[in-house]
């Protein structure tokens, strides 16, 4: 079983976000986040990706997040959707409203890679190098708290973990070393501090009150900040659109304004000069023989509010749901080849996790969630996903060719795990 690829279920979306069907599952290979940074930048991580695989250890990315944990967000105002009086404004003076809330986020990463060759007889030896990245960020209150996306501040792609260091580039010139409050990578959602007081705070809107053909504006710092503060128009092409990125569920707003990287956690802005929405994706250059363009993505301001909230007062989003499985999916060709069930084959049973003290163990395969049949980790996802940490799932399995349910009540995702 070794040649399977490990699929933690740890650390999953919380239930608002839903996996999309599998006939869409080419369209997904297309998805593509929107960080970015310059030229040397995407070398740099090319590189290390080239020379071999890259890691950091576990303890160093656990040490940051107690570190971020640490900060408090009491006292401190969380986002309130505005009461709009219906004023539509004109483009100058949507740009003009929301610009001193722009920021821009550059972090310094620390990228672990393997070189090929040896080295007095003692094989690969590892390297690191530095890495920088940019993105966009939104000011959520007068004192200094900021809304990004988490890809901005940590690198899944490419084994760097939390940055080392971010800092904040404000509109008049000013900059500010910025430290995590809380992150989630599901949400792709970050809180940042820095010490700073009578910011101008966006005003956010009802992201539930968008109309398909509704006019938005993006402003953001595409490849860096040689184009910062870069502003685009277009419309909302889609809501409620289920979306997987990096095998993370998603319910976005689609867009044709122009997203590129170094976009993301920029605002998308309604005509009333409200944010409805966090950048944070986009469709790649190329869709099969199909030639993509003006498919970008957004967060929605009334999901952001409810994550924000949690990051700012707990460092980590509640309520979401984890088995505290690690699994891997038997398709048709492993079924054949090792005579097992189709469904998704559990590896390894965190102790005293929830799939734990419900009885299942390693060897088990899983074939249902709540009568509704699984067969790959993906579908049993979105079976957890639809529940709340504390809620009890019914789960069907087989175990030495006999078929068996347990009933498990869901724990719960925090930072420490």
């Amino acid at each position: 079983m070794n040649e399977y690829n490990n699929i933690n279920l740890d650390n999953n979306s919380p239930k608002p976000r839903k996996h999309v069907f599998r006939k869409a599952a080419a369209f997904l290979m297309a998805m593509v986040l929107v960080s970015g940074g310059s030229v040397a930048v995407y070398r740099q991580f090319a590189e290390n990706e080239y020379s071999g695989n890259t890691s950091v250890s576990e303890e160093r990315s656990d040490n940051k997040n107690n570190q971020s944990s640490s900060l408090s967000a009491k006292g401190v105002s969380f986002i309130e959707k505005a009461e709009s009086d219906g004023t539509v404004l004109t483009t100058e003076e949507t740009v003009q409203k929301l610009l001193p809330s722009v920021v821009g986020i550059e972090s310094q990463f620390t990228v672990t890679s393997m070189n090929n060759g040896y080295y007095y007889g003692f094989g690969n030896m590892p390297s690191t190098s530095g890495a920088t990245g940019t993105g966009t960020g939104v000011v959520i209150t007068e004192n200094g708290y900021i809304v990004t996306n988490a890809h901005v501040i940590y690198d899944s792609e490419h084994g760097a973990g939390l940055a080392d260091s971010i800092k904040v580039y404000m509109n008049d010139d000013n900059s500010y070393d910025a430290e995590v409050v809380g992150y989630d990578t599901d949400c792709d959602l970050a809180v940042l501090k820095i010490e700073a007081d009578g910011l101008t705070a966006a005003e956010f809107g009802d992201s539930d009150g968008l109309m398909l053909g509704e006019s938005v504006i993006a402003i953001g710092n595409p490849l860096g900040f040689d184009l910062m503060n870069t502003v685009t128009s277009g419309i909302v092409s889609g809501l409620n659109r289920n979306i997987t990125i990096n095998d993370k569920a998603m319910n976005l707003i689609q867009t044709d304004t122009a997203i590129n990287e170094g976009n993301s956690g920029g605002p998308l802005i309604n005509k009333k000069g409200q944010v409805i929405g966090i950048n944070s994706s986009k469709m790649s250059a190329s869709y099969g023989s199909a030639s993509i363009e003006g498919i970008g993505f957004a967060i929605p301001s009334n999901e952001v509010s409810q994550i924000i909230d949690d990051l700012m007062e707990y460092g980590y989003v509640t309520g979401k749901p984890q088995l505290g499985i690690s699994c891997q999916d038997v398709t048709d060709t492993i079924s054949q080849m090792y005579n097992m069930p189709i469904g998704i084959y559990v590896t390894d049973v965190s102790g005293n996790s929830a799939a734990d003290k419900a009885g299942l163990q390693s060897g088990d395969v899983i074939i249902a969630v709540d009568d509704t049949e699984v067969s790959t980790s993906e579908e049993l996802n979105a079976q957890k996903n639809k529940h709340s940490a504390g809620d009890t799932i019914e789960i069907t399995y087989i175990r030495n060719g006999k078929e068996k349910t347990t009933e498990v009540v869901l724990d719960e995702v925090k930072q420490d795990n």
